[in-house]
């Protein structure tokens, strides 16, 4: 048995759409051809096809967030996912999604927010916990998101060095503000009344 060439599927299933244009299958069929040739427009326009026809699959709505995510459309990425995630809450690469969508957009609350489902979906998600760290350290919540990174690494992430010297660059800075609290507090206290 031979193994099918990329070109060979899209060819496949564009023949399967022909022979069964109302089949959102077959449209989907031909969304993952052409997300694998890397023709992102191309997908695209499949999964949308697929769920014209039905608005239930949700499979498709996960793909049509990934290939908009690939083609950095953030809130496109966001709608089709929280879709998916309207139908079935327990998919769990649409929920990473949105937090990859959230993170390019900024969003640290949502990107710690996606990522605290992925992990309650899936503990062993490294990715997952690495990407929680980040949107816990844009937050301010060191110590989880240290937390986090701990258990990312353990499951085998490694971390990026701009992560890494951004959490050391904030816990440098708490510890600063905190000492300064500390000075402030000692030399700032009441003093007694020599009347009394």
């Amino acid at each position: 048995m031979t193994s099918e060439s990329k070109e060979g599927r899209v060819q496949r299933c564009l023949s399967e759409v022909e022979k069964h244009p109302d089949s959102a299958t077959a449209q989907f069929n031909l969304g993952l051809a052409y997300t694998a040739q890397g023709f992102l427009n191309r997908s695209e326009a499949a999964y949308r096809k697929a769920l014209e026809i039905d608005p239930d699959l949700v499979e498709a709505w996960v793909n049509l967030g990934g290939s908009l995510l690939l083609k950095w459309d953030f809130e496109g990425a966001l709608e089709a996912n929280r879709e998916a995630v309207k139908r079935r809450d327990d998919l769990l690469l649409a929920h990473y999604n949105m937090g990859q969508a959230h993170l390019y957009l900024g969003d640290a609350e949502g990107l710690a927010r996606c990522c605290r489902r992925v992990v309650a979906l899936d503990p062993e998600h490294a990715a997952g916990h690495y990407h929680l760290a980040v949107g816990l350290l844009a937050l301010g919540q060191l110590q989880e998101a240290r937390e986090s990174l701990g258990r990312a690494m353990s499951l085998g992430h490694r971390p990026t060095p701009e992560f890494l010297r951004g959490l050391e660059r904030a816990e440098k800075e708490t510890e600063m503000r905190q000492s300064k609290l500390v000075t402030n507090i000692g030399a700032d206290a009441p003093q007694e009344s020599k009347e009394k």
